[in-house]
């Protein structure tokens, strides 16, 4: 199954094929490749200030191809909290003179969520922010800057247990820079958003390899895909993936758009990923039997790399809240 089936331009058409062919040709894929040789570190940093002008639908289009690449990689959770950091910043001031060197990927930037903004304060696990050389923060109104090495930050780097490092942020008598007031796609949507899309990559992903692993796989003269009972634990496992992928289209599509439905769009696949996440991983993992444990198979990278981004989401609770709230 396709990654996503998102109504493409031509540019956005090209921007997917330019991707697919990075992650074809590139067994791990690092930030170099992204900034460097795609320029994807301007991904939505204005053209103005020397990006590409992109907004949630590129964002979610590169996050599902990067989930979906057949060598699997841990760059997508820094390039998020980089081109998130850069659609908040450039919201509130598109003519920013940091822009120039974060879209170039000179510069890393990290988006914080905030509850506030204010000189004390604390985030735990931001994506990015162990190697982020800028801190954008926010509290879903205004915007600021500061470096991570500026007075009152104190930055602890933890490793997850994907293999993705993100870091604890304490600030005390911090002075952030104000930048502005936001406009346009809430920063948290746009991560939430592009998180779906990775995971529904990723889905798409271990689907295709655990298909193929039970047509290779034989046991009593037959490959194990032709026994009827892994063939419809199979097919559970896709219909699944394709609810989340449909409702995950229609969120980015509702949120590109700037629909009235996007708040219910995208907490209802929020939702929806959280609960496939599992289905399919835990589904690929045992289909694959004592194999889908190993480090031989990228399977397990792939399924930890889901449980994190469900994890992100909240518990089950918050999660069906979110969608109660606003459904």
């Amino acid at each position: 199954m396709a990654a996503l089936d998102l109504p493409l331009d031509d540019t956005r058409e090209m921007l997917r094929e330019a991707v697919r062919r990075l992650l074809t040709d590139t067994t791990e894929p690092d930030w170099s490749d992204l900034s460097d040789k795609l320029g994807l570190a301007g991904l939505t940093v204005p053209e103005s200030a020397g990006g590409f002008g992109g907004g949630v639908m590129e964002v979610a289009l590169v996050m599902a191809e990067l989930g979906n690449a057949p060598h699997s990689g841990l760059i997508a959770a820094d390039w998020l909290a980089h081109t998130a950091a850069c659609h908040a910043l450039s919201a509130a001031a598109p003519a920013h003179p940091l822009l120039d060197a974060l879209a170039l990927g000179q510069d890393r930037a990290a988006l914080v969520l905030l509850p506030a903004l204010g000189p004390t304060g604390s985030a735990l696990l931001v994506a990015g922010a162990a190697h982020a050389d800028v801190l954008v923060l926010t509290d879903g109104h205004d915007v600021a800057v500061c470096s991570p090495d500026a007075p009152g930050v104190e930055r602890r780097e933890r490793a997850l247990h994907d293999g993705t490092v993100a870091a604890d942020l304490h600030f005390s008598g911090l002075c952030a820079q104000p930048v502005g007031k936001l406009s346009g796609t809430a920063p948290a949507d746009l991560l939430r958003a592009a998180a779906c899309a990775e995971a529904v990559g990723l889905m798409a992903r271990m689907l295709a390899d655990t298909a193929e692993w039970l047509g290779d796989r034989r046991q009593f003269g037959a490959p194990i895909g032709s026994f009827q009972a892994l063939r419809h634990r199979l097919a559970d496992m896709q219909m699944a993936a394709m609810q989340a992928q449909a409702l995950t289209e229609r969120a980015v599509v509702a949120l590109d758009n700037g629909d009235d439905d996007s708040a219910p769009a995208l907490a209802a696949a929020c939702v929806m990923v959280r609960d496939a996440a599992r289905d399919v991983g835990e589904g690929a993992v045992q289909l694959h039997g004592a194999m889908g444990l190993t480090e031989e198979l990228r399977l397990g990278a792939r399924f930890k790399r889901l449980l994190a981004i469900a994890a992100g989401f909240g518990g089950e609770a918050a999660v069906l809240e979110r969608f109660i709230a606003v459904a």
